[in-house]
């Protein structure tokens, strides 16, 4: 009686799993990362947040659970794309400033002497000097203490350096407290940060003081409404991230 062949499984490798995975896992960090490279949304961002949730962990670029030598992986978070979605979220960040302080300011009946504007700089603040100084003078105003603290308990939380400007315009100054032009506008920038350290309560390692006096003149002198603008603080929220507004290519 002839014996039963006994049947030999052959045992399948499947140890070309791991790296397929790994690819796939990838891959999907790569399209989320390109899709990131648009402009988004806050909902897009959201979502963006949400799936690198899911792909890495604990906020350090590291895929979790794969069979990938992290110390070949390039952490997301130093990488340009990362960088530009960034400058996105920050930008969103500024956008929702400018949009309630110009709300807040247009309620005070400031809103043609305080402009706000989103610049490739920064967020940028433009106080008129009539609404915030007497003529010749660099104490802050009482009349105007509302707005100041508005826009400190807006800007008080960013993570961002914060520049204040003094301008004048061209006409010498006219009194005994103030040498020239360039001592009045430093002395208004500096009341302004101080104000806003001791009644905004912004860390005062934020700021830094730019006194220009009539020598970088944004409007025309030559007319009185131009000298009006001229004679300004300015309060710029700058940028920490580059931001590419691929809306105006």
């Amino acid at each position: 009686m002839k014996g039963k062949k006994q049947h030999h499984e052959e045992h399948v490798d499947e140890t070309w799993l791991l790296p397929y995975s790994d690819m796939l896992t990838l891959l999907l960090a790569l399209f989320i990362v390109m899709f990131a490279m648009s402009k988004v949304d806050n909902q897009k961002m959201k979502q963006i947040s949400q799936q690198f949730n899911v792909i890495f962990s604990g906020g350090t670029g590291v895929l979790k659970d794969s069979g990938v030598n992290n110390s070949n992986v390039v952490a997301v978070g130093d990488s340009s794309a990362a960088n530009e979605t960034n400058g996105l979220v920050e930008q969103d960040k500024m956008a929702v400033i400018k949009n309630t302080l110009e709300q807040e300011i247009k309620s005070e009946g400031y809103a043609d002497k305080v402009k706000v504007d989103l610049t490739g700089e920064g967020l940028s603040i433009s106080i008129q000097d009539t609404v915030i100084f007497n003529s010749g003078e660099a104490d802050v105003l009482n009349n105007f203490d509302t707005v100041l603290i508005q826009i400190s308990n807006m800007i008080k939380n960013l993570d961002n350096e914060i520049r204040i400007s003094g301008h004048t315009d061209n006409v010498p100054i006219k009194n005994n407290k103030f040498r020239s032009n360039w001592d009045l506008s430093y002395m208004r920038a500096s009341n302004v940060m101080n104000f806003m350290v001791d009644k905004g309560h912004i860390s005062p390692d934020k700021f830094s003081i730019q006194a220009y006096g009539e020598y970088r003149p944004k409007y025309d002198n030559s007319t009185e409404a131009g000298r009006a603008k001229n004679r300004s603080v300015d309060i710029l929220i700058v940028r920490k991230y580059t931001f590419n507004d691929k809306s105006t290519k």
